[in-house]
């Protein structure tokens, strides 16, 4: 039975990515920030490991990962999720102390993930972390700068890691959605068309224009792409960049 660990698990992509997984037979532990999105998923799913838990909170991780490895007794799978949008304005409008809380969640929220991963499965001699990143961390995004910085540290975490674990028989990629449909990106439109001093739909418009294919992705497009690398269909893939999206020709405002 497949041993599968989500971040950011309560709620839109993670949380695709967790049901799809129990959907094969596979063994699923969450954690996510919000306890009111844990309850609903232990309540949806009794066969689930989940608990309350903030990404950034060492001490925190380190108790949950640790039930989860000796509750599992081990790990296949380590889906690196959990995010925030952080603000949005002109960097010289912008708040250090929010600019920290998003670098936190996005990146340093990885990393506490991907050191106990990385740790357990050199140890197995096998497993598969993704890396939730986006495509502002491959092209920038005008006013969303702290966003943009973490998720593209991330693509350099992956690239690094791929290098450190693949040696032992360890996979590391990034999956980078482009806009999701959901709640949190409804938030984000909010935000940036706030920033910008524009129509919030004038900023949806913007996003499908900025697409080849002219449409927004979903919650399973990017579960489907997680499952995939899981398969021994992609056994051989590692260390790479996958963007679904629509192919993203610009973020510029």
């Amino acid at each position: 039975m497949t041993r599968v660990l989500v971040t950011g698990g309560a709620a839109g992509i993670g949380r695709r990515i967790a049901e799809r997984f129990l959907d094969t037979g596979a063994r699923v532990a969450i954690c996510d920030a919000d306890p009111v999105a844990v309850d609903q998923m232990k309540s949806s799913h009794a066969n689930v490991l989940a608990e309350t838990v903030d990404v950034t909170d060492e001490a925190g991780m380190d108790a949950f990962l640790s039930r989860v490895e000796a509750e599992f007794g081990g790990i296949d799978v380590v889906c690196a999720n959990a995010g925030t949008g952080g603000p949005a304005g002109r960097i010289e409008d912008l708040d250090y102390e929010a600019w920290q809380d998003c670098v936190a969640v996005n990146l340093h929220g990885a990393f506490l993930t991907c050191r106990w991963a990385a740790r357990v499965m050199r140890k197995q001699k096998q497993g598969l972390i993704t890396i939730t990143s986006s495509t502002s961390g491959q092209w920038g995004h005008p006013y969303r700068s702290p966003y943009a910085s973490a998720k593209w540290a991330l693509i350099g975490l992956t690239k690094t890691l791929a290098m450190e674990l693949g040696p032992v028989g360890v996979r590391v990629n990034a999956i980078c959605p482009g806009a999701v449909e959901g709640d949190r990106m409804e938030r984000v439109l909010e935000r940036e068309a706030q920033a910008g001093g524009r129509d919030k739909e004038e900023v949806r418009a913007q996003y499908v224009q900025g697409v080849s294919m002219r449409t927004w992705v979903t919650a399973d497009d990017i579960a489907d792409s997680v499952l995939f690398l899981a398969s021994p269909a992609a056994s051989k893939i590692s260390g790479q960049v996958l963007a679904v999206d629509g192919h993203t020709e610009t973020n510029a405002p």
